[in-house]
């Protein structure tokens, strides 16, 4: 029996990765006909940024961008 590879995280088939369902359905436009969001309660607390961590990463871009040197690739040929 083939597995398909499932890339839908919140899918109610999702079985380690790969579909579970019995019967699947794909659309070239659309994707996979079959998908069906999963019934529990999906957790997006964790992916909210605390704006204090937000600022600081902001902080170290901007200090970052004066350590890097510009190269000249006219040298080199």
């Amino acid at each position: 029996m083939p597995r398909i590879k499932c890339h839908y995280l919140d899918c109610a088939f999702l079985d380690e990765g790969f579909c579970s369902a019995g019967m699947v359905e794909l659309d070239p436009d659309i994707g996979c006909k079959t998908y069906t969001a999963n019934s529990e309660d999906t957790n997006t607390d964790d992916w909210d940024v605390d704006e204090e961590e937000l600022e600081e990463w902001e902080e170290l871009d901007e200090e970052g961008e004066d350590e890097w040197e510009e190269l000249d690739y006219d040298d080199e040929n």
